[in-house]
């Protein structure tokens, strides 16, 4: 039989069952001076997804907030098999006289309203279809009209995005402007998995500047793709495996611009729990001075 998961996304992911030898388990009466059922005494599907911590601050210089995020963690769970599902978005608004913040929330729900209708949805139907769209087009469809809305409500501002769709073992990537996707491994290697779209890392991919002068550099947050801004809009969308360990933080310029990477890999590293971990990438940003907006959302993956 077909599964939701392989009606959705079209792979096919091994079911987890009792064999057919195993036999019917007969109802045991226990005597009354017996010990209490435990844990042990139950057949069960260990069941696991990723926990999540989400932290925001306006900053110290700044007098309002322009960063929106949300985070969505569920789990489908029956028939024989298990579908995590996850969303995770940051957006960044730009535009000043509170249109950035407009922006970056109007983006947030208008992706998010789409990919849960078109995604989430599919997998609650009584009688799945597999959708005419792949994940990767959903999350295109769903960024497109977050651009045409905010272009249409918030006329001259604009917002970057980054976004995390984890569906079983599959994480797919949209992406545009200079919010950034982390992947941190249990032993604190940190790679990046976005590509900023801004004036200075093109200048760095041609060798025309260097990361240290880049970090000072005058145009460091002017960016060359953003949701929101000109007609023409091509985001970045990706899908990889997941993880199957360590940590996935998306979060806006406001932490990375001002923490240097083995911090925010250290912070990580060292606390477990991932909102205790959040909150703290936030305090060391405002440690740091907080210039700006500063918003984070760390996943952490099971084992």
């Amino acid at each position: 039989m077909t599964s939701i998961f392989e009606k959705l996304i079209g792979k096919k992911r091994p079911a987890v069952s009792a064999s057919a030898e195993t036999p019917t388990l007969p109802m045991i009466e226990r005597p009354a001076d017996t010990a209490p059922i435990t844990r042990r005494d139950i057949i069960h599907l260990d069941i696991t997804h990723p926990s999540v911590g989400c932290a925001q601050s306006v900053g110290i210089q700044r007098e309002h907030n322009e960063d929106a995020l949300l985070a969505i963690n569920t789990l489908l769970a029956g028939n024989g098999e298990y579908v995590p599902f996850g969303l995770f978005i940051v957006a960044d608004g730009m535009g000043g006289h509170n249109q950035g913040e407009v922006a970056s929330g109007l983006a947030v729900r208008t992706i998010a309203s789409h990919v849960v209708r078109k995604a989430f949805l599919s997998l609650l139907n009584p009688k799945p279809d597999r959708p005419s769209e792949s994940i990767q087009e959903i999350l295109e469809a769903g960024l497109q009209e977050a651009h045409r809305q905010v272009m249409k409500e918030a006329p001259g501002s604009g917002t970057t995005l980054t976004a995390a769709l984890v569906l079983d073992k599959q994480m797919s990537i949209a992406h545009v402007g200079d919010s950034r996707l982390y992947a941190i491994t249990p032993d604190g290697e940190t790679s990046v998995l976005t590509r900023d779209h801004s004036l200075v890392m093109r200048m760095m991919e041609m060798g025309q500047l260097s990361e240290k002068d880049a970090a000072i550099h005058p145009q460091r947050n002017v960016l060359y793709r953003a949701l929101g801004q000109g007609e023409a809009f091509s985001p970045d969308i990706t899908t990889s495996p997941l993880p199957t360990s360590g940590s996935l933080l998306l979060c806006s310029d406001g932490l990375w611009g001002v923490v240097p990477q083995e911090e925010i890999s250290r912070i990580i590293k060292t606390y477990p729990d991932p909102q205790i971990a959040a909150q703290l990438l936030i305090d060391a940003a405002n440690a740091a001075g907080g210039p700006d907006n500063i918003s984070a959302i760390l996943i952490h993956l099971p084992e």
